[in-house]
């Protein structure tokens, strides 16, 4: 559970960050906080029902080995 919460965090924040160079630990705190900030409702719903959709499908494998999101 936790990898899904840094995956979907870190994926937005590095395509928001990619490329930029940052003079302080401050300017990379306070961008960083900006790109948080931004997250919307709809995007944590998203990064939800994915997260179900993968748990569903661990659950109805009862336990047989299966690979990727597919």
């Amino acid at each position: 559970m936790r990898r899904i919460k840094t995956t979907f965090l870190f994926s937005k924040m590095k395509i928001q960050l990619k490329g930029r160079r940052f003079e302080t630990i401050e300017e990379i705190q306070a961008e960083s906080q900006m790109v948080l900030d931004r997250l919307t409702k709809k995007d944590f719903q998203g990064c939800f029902q994915a997260w179900q959709r993968r748990w569903d499908r661990c659950v109805h494998s009862q336990g047989n080995y299966f690979e990727g999101d597919g």
